[in-house]
């Protein structure tokens, strides 16, 4: 099941509020701990809250740090993006949130709020965040100010933008009039025929106006007198500046009276007017220029028998006015009616019981490449290990090594001779500080003459004398796979600088296989923009027969269950079922019959043509009723040149990341880089060898 939900809006104004509000309590009915987080706030002043979180968090006591509930503040992010860093900004998200989700059971998550220029920057960044949290949406849009077909088309547009991406659980149309709310909603179920929920929701008076504390604070006025009143609704505002008698005909149910603070008559004729049943009811009274009553006209409204607020505030009058009237609701923590009323309001119009039953039960298949790096990382965190690097003097390791440093993830080991690490890090101006990392020269160690010995017991059956395996020894691939076989390090990565042979051959020779596995394989995990699929063999294995492609397949769906992922094999062909002929597919036919043999209750497909595969429309017409047709995420490729072509052509044209190859059958994880891998091929494949480590 999902952890949590995401509301996102279409635009500023929305009355989100209402529904944040709405939905924690119905998740507080629904289970016991519910956190709230919010990727992107406002900007704010030192010493401030952010008013969405302080609400939130006080109102419902949840036992939560206020700064664990935000990630960054509007221009934090606007910052990062500007410098190339939008990577940083989703990795950093995503971090925070896991935090809260180790704490809680579910996590309500608030998007951004739409109050600026970049609305169209904040759509896609909100879907771009929900999706990598692998949330469901709930839309919140504003029903005000909008003709129907046009309210139903952004919508319905909206909808549909989400839709791509991420699972939309509901639609919910705030601020309508009372008359049009069964107008909308069936409007919007024509529109919006799926499972989608749709809930309208009409405007609260008592919540599309500002308090008159809201309106203190923001024209940063002085309360006179009728502090204890401050919670009143503005529901309009009238300047005085004629004469009493004219002016009260102007008077209407909570209005805010603003007029120059030394109009006494204006100021004793609203509080008196607010006295009267024959006139309506005033919200407060404003007094500009920063003027106050005379002290005698003060002491005549202190003895008034109820006093609406009366604040004084520096402007000119008409100023004044135009300020108040710019200024947006929100909603308090200490505004306990607004609150209520928010909550009231929800439950009247959203079928909570529904929604309630639909986000506990919901269960989200996105998995993008930034969850799954993301979840790698903290695997390998949980258990440390110690990974040796035996091209020490290539660029590309030193920075990978800088970065797992700085990440505390894993040990590192680098083999060279530690003034020439040094020259080549000062060279490159890598900040690797060499005291964070162990460094070993073979001819320099005291473990060398150890070392050789092992290996000439190990080997000496071969025909190997102890001289050939002080040689040996030597190289750097040697040593640094002995230092595996002897325990002093868990993993090894190489093949920046060297070929794969070189990288395997001593790996094969004394780390061999475990007694299970005949061939060593290997997989790439394929970082599609929504999920993870694994490609297996695409490096080692030529052309296969059918017993060793069996085994790649129940090989790599291991790998699979050790990384999070639950298998579904397709073992890949030019033809799917039984349709086709040949040798070939024979051989994967037959490969697919012993893989069920062994493994009876694997999810597996084959012979299947790779879009049968991975693409569900074609994968049902192909083979109705498949379990792995249309949502495999293991692909087993028939022979070397098959998968090896197909992995690169899918990096190539869609951008994928491929992590690896990682080598599976082996009794110590040893990985293979390619010559033309990058730090980040490099910082990847040590992470996922630090957690083949871990099985260790």
């Amino acid at each position: 099941m999902s952890k949590g939900i995401y509301v996102a809006t279409m635009e500023p104004n929305s009355g989100k509020s209402v529904v944040v509000l709405g939905l924690m309590r119905m998740l507080l009915g629904k289970t016991a701990k519910v956190g709230y987080f919010r990727p992107i706030i406002s900007d704010y002043e030192e010493g401030e809250l952010d008013n969405h979180i302080n609400t939130v968090v006080t109102h419902f006591e949840l036992d939560l740090n206020y700064k664990k509930t935000f990630a960054f503040t509007r221009s934090q992010v606007l910052d990062l993006y500007n410098h190339g860093k939008s990577g940083e900004v989703l990795d950093e998200i995503i971090r925070k949130y896991k935090k809260l989700e180790e704490m809680f059971d579910f996590i309500l998550v608030e998007g951004t709020d739409f109050s600026h220029e970049s609305s169209v920057i904040e759509l896609d960044l909100n879907i771009l965040i929900s999706k990598n949290l692998g949330l469901p949406v709930i839309i919140v849009a504003k029903g005000t100010g909008k003709e129907h077909r046009e309210l139903i088309d952004s919508v319905q547009l909206a909808h549909d933008t989400f839709k791509e991406e991420v699972d939309v659980l509901s639609i919910m149309i705030n601020k309508v009039e009372e008359d049009e709310v069964d107008t909308i909603k069936n409007l919007l179920k024509q529109r919006i025929n799926n499972n989608t929920d749709i809930s309208v929701i009409p405007k609260i008076n008592s919540l599309s106006f500002p308090t008159v504390k809201e309106i203190v604070y923001a024209l940063d006025g002085n309360v006179i007198l009728g502090k204890q009143h401050l919670n009143n609704h503005t529901e309009n505002f009238g300047v005085g500046a004629m004469h009493l008698r004219n002016y009260l005909t102007y008077l209407t149910d909570n209005t805010l009276v603003i007029t120059p603070g030394d109009r006494a008559d204006l100021i004793l004729g609203a509080l008196q007017a607010n006295l009267s049943k024959n006139y309506p009811k005033i919200s407060g009274i404003i007094l500009t220029g920063g003027l106050t009553p005379e002290k005698p006209i003060l002491e005549l409204i202190k003895g008034l028998s109820s006093i609406v607020p009366l604040v004084s505030v520096e402007g000119a009058t008409f100023s004044v006015a135009n300020k108040i009237g710019a200024i947006k609701p929100k909603i308090y923590a200490s505004n306990t009616k607004k609150i209520n009323t928010s909550i009231s309001t929800f439950e009247k119009h959203v079928n909570t019981l529904k929604l309630g039953d639909s986000l506990i039960t919901f269960q989200s298949e996105i998995f993008t490449p930034r969850m799954f790096q993301y979840d790698l990382l903290q695997r390998a965190l949980k258990n440390k290990k110690h990974i040796v690097l035996p091209e020490g003097y290539d660029e590309r390791i030193l920075r990978a090594a800088e970065r797992l440093v700085n990440s505390h993830v894993v040990d590192i080991t680098l083999i060279g001779e530690r003034e020439k690490i040094a020259e080549r890090i000062e060279k490159f101006h890598i900040p690797l500080d060499l005291n964070d990392v162990n460094i070993v020269w073979p001819l320099d160690s005291a473990n060398f003459d150890d070392y050789s010995n092992t290996l000439y017991e190990l080997r000496k059956h071969k025909g190997i004398t102890l001289e050939y395996a002080r040689d040996m020894m030597t190289d750097v691939s040697y040593y640094g796979t002995m230092m595996i076989y002897k325990g002093d390090a868990d993993g090894m990565v190489s093949g920046a600088a060297h070929t794969t042979q070189h990288t395997l051959r001593p790996a094969l020779q004394f780390i061999k296989t475990k007694p299970e596995v005949n061939i060593v394989s290997s997989v790439f995990f394929m970082c599609l923009e929504d999920r993870i699929s694994i490609f297996g063999d695409c490096a080692i294995n030529p052309n296969p027969n059918a017993e060793q492609l069996a085994e790649i397949a129940i090989s790599s769906a291991q790998s699979a269950v050790n990384f999070g992922i639950e298998p579904k094999v397709a073992m890949l062909s030019y033809s799917s079922g039984s349709s086709g002929k040949g040798e070939d597919v024979e051989n994967v036919r037959a490969a697919t019959e012993i893989v069920k043999s062994k493994n009876p209750d694997l999810k597996i497909e084959g012979p299947i043509q790779y879009d049968a595969a991975v693409d569900m429309k074609v994968g049902q017409s192909k083979l109705p009723g498949s379990e792995v047709a249309g949502q495999a995420n293991v692909l087993i490729f028939p022979d070397l040149n098959t998968g090896n072509n197909t992995y690169k052509a899918v990096q190539r044209e869609t951008g994928a990341t491929a992590i690896g190859p990682m080598l599976q059958g082996l009794n110590k994880p040893v990985n293979d880089l390619s010559r033309g891998c990058t730090v980040d091929d490099i910082y990847n494949t040590v992470i996922i060898t630090a957690i083949q480590a871990q099985e260790f």
